[in-house]
């Protein structure tokens, strides 16, 4: 079933039902842009003194109840044990998790308290008032080591998946066509290496896997960071988590034309994110040099995506995306920090390459 399949069907028949479940009568529910390929359809509940709440639709094949209750139990033991998360809602009966079924097809519902705040692009990239943005950085590498903290002492009922239960040769193998065989060779040589890494309980465990600021509303009376949508949470590296905020920290400083002023920035964001991390959970600095590796992985991630989503969508791939073409180039020729201090790179056409 795709995208706008799934949004009439519930507009006509699930969301009828997931008032009832929920008790959410005289909540205005209005959608939440979505995208082709997408795997959930999500709506916003408000209500004059309530706490909004957040419907997730979960409509492919690819996840079962299991998963689903993992992902759930797992968000409310972060919250539970104070971790600043977006809250599971219980329904009606009890329960984290809800089925309907509709013309042989389930549907897994869940609802979540919305989380207080807003987005840092809804608020323009501007940071509070007064406040130095190394703060934003700070609280950042704070919330995540608090989340990680709690992971490290973890015991999941039901178990999420694995970093290399998505990320092994096979799969790759299936997905990218041979077209691009360079990629696929380069692909299944990083989930060689990153095989080797240490697995031990303080470097791996139950991780977000898409930490980033589309992904956390922030308070911006106090700057208090609240994380959601753990749809692909699983085990893996907490350094991932980590070097996927490193690679969304390039946007601050992508268009500066001095390489050096580029690494500069770079050093004193992460250093304050580490900062901000330790005061939660330890990291050594034998497993931050590991970062280059990892900043890889979540390369490799947003090439697989890519290629995923337009699976779900039924569509092929274009190679007219510049900066999907990037990303291909910087895994295939092996360059470190997604390019950033490469010839590759231009501050003029960030992230884009041309064949």
């Amino acid at each position: 079933m795709i995208y706008n399949q799934v949004k009439q069907i519930s507009e006509t028949h699930l969301l009828p039902q997931i008032v009832e479940l929920y008790g959410l009568n005289g909540y205005a529910i209005k959608p939440i842009d979505g995208h082709a390929g997408g795997r959930n359809l999500v709506y916003v509940c408000e209500k004059e003194g309530a706490i909004p709440k957040i419907v997730r639709i979960s409509f492919l094949d690819d996840r079962n109840r299991s998963d689903f209750l993992a992902e759930t139990e797992y968000i409310r033991y972060l919250h539970e044990h104070g971790g600043s998360v977006s809250n599971v809602v219980n329904s009606s009966g009890g329960n984290l998790l809800e089925e309907i079924t509709h013309d042989n097809q389930t549907y897994f519902i869940c609802v979540f308290e919305k989380a207080k705040g807003k987005q840092l692009a809804e608020n323009g990239y501007q940071y509070r008032e007064g406040v130095p943005i190394s703060e934003y950085y700070y609280n950042c590498g704070k919330t995540l080591g608090k989340l990680h903290q709690l992971s490290k002492e973890y015991a999941p009922v039901h178990k999420r998946n694995s970093f290399f239960d998505k990320f092994n040769t096979e799969h790759i193998d299936k997905l990218i066509p041979e077209t691009l065989s360079t990629l696929k060779k380069r692909l299944n040589k990083l989930i060689e290496e990153l095989d080797g890494l240490s697995k031990d309980s303080e470097t791996y465990g139950m991780i977000h896997f898409d930490f980033s600021d589309g992904n956390y509303n922030i308070d911006f009376d106090t700057g208090q960071i609240t994380v959601y949508d753990f749809d692909n949470a699983c085990f893996g590296w907490y350094l991932y988590d980590l070097a996927n905020l490193w690679t969304h920290g390039v946007g601050w400083v992508q268009h500066e034309s001095n390489i050096d002023k580029r690494k500069t920035f770079m050093d004193d964001y992460f250093n304050t994110i580490v900062e901000g991390y330790r005061s939660e959970t330890d990291i050594s600095d034998e497993a931050l040099k590991q970062l280059p590796l990892l900043i890889q992985a979540v390369l490799m991630e947003n090439i697989v995506d890519e290629f995923e989503v337009a699976k779900i969508g039924g569509e092929e791939i274009e190679f007219d995306d510049e900066e999907l073409l990037y990303l291909i180039k910087c895994l295939e020729d092996n360059i470190p920090y997604k390019g950033f201090f490469s010839e590759i790179y231009s501050c003029e056409s960030p992230f884009e390459y041309e064949i």
